[in-house]
């Protein structure tokens, strides 16, 4: 919940950044934002945030994912951990909206990820497990699914796990996205780490085993500070 018009001369600071990487950048910014940073973002992709799992109706205050669509953007994050936590979304709830998404042609950025409880009692690969079962429908392809794993510890804290510990996860997802949907397929799903990436680590980071980017939260609210990530990645 970050970001009005005043801050859209941002967008291209990013482009020009964007325009010599060989990173897919990506921006999700709020719904009223949407269609303005559509229409300015040269070489940046577009993307909501949520989307409601019903295409249209009474539920104020929502936006549905052929709304987002409307608007140009072609990804949208599902089952943030603020989402869940929020607005408690269940597994159940994120199968719904990716099956909307999908609907209506987007990309969806499916976030998962364990609390600090829940790794302290070495529990982590199990709910990682769990959530990619419950949350991600059949027939997910390279094109229209992106894993995002944040450990919920690590978002905003300025804690980050260990290399190995990146690399235990994401290894983890790779191989269950290999057993349930092939090879092909599996190797084929982006998997992004989100959990305090920034442009001291990104680097490092980007190079664990199975990292395919990132999801960058507070870091990229400046252009300034996202641009070197960027540029460290790309």
């Amino acid at each position: 919940m970050n970001g009005l018009q005043e801050n859209l001369h941002e967008i291209k600071i990013l482009s020009d950044t964007a325009k010599v990487s060989n990173c897919e950048v990506i921006i999700c910014p709020p719904a009223t934002l949407l269609r303005n940073m559509n229409d300015i973002s040269d070489h940046i992709t577009v993307g909501g945030q949520t989307c409601h799992s019903n295409a249209a109706g009474a539920h104020t205050g929502d936006i549905s994912a052929q709304m987002i669509a409307d608007c140009g953007a072609t990804y949208v994050i599902l089952g943030h951990s603020e989402r869940r936590s929020d607005h408690d979304e269940t597994d159940a709830d994120v199968h719904a909206t990716t099956l909307a998404a999908w609907y209506a042609g987007l990309s969806a950025i499916v976030c998962i990820g364990e609390s600090l409880t829940e790794r302290k009692a070495v529990e982590t690969l199990n709910v990682i497990s769990a959530q990619l079962s419950a949350s991600i429908p059949d027939k997910a392809t390279g094109e229209n699914l992106v894993i995002a794993y944040e450990p919920i510890w690590a978002i905003g804290t300025g804690l980050t796990p260990t290399l190995d510990q990146i690399a235990e996860v994401h290894n983890f997802i790779r191989t269950y996205l290999e057993n349930r949907f092939g090879y092909d397929i599996g190797n084929s799903i982006r998997i992004l780490y989100g959990g305090s990436m920034n442009a001291k680590n990104a680097a490092d980071i980007a190079n664990v085993s199975n990292v395919d980017g990132g999801l960058v939260g507070g870091a990229s609210l400046k252009a300034a500070d996202f641009s070197q990530i960027i540029q460290t990645l790309g």
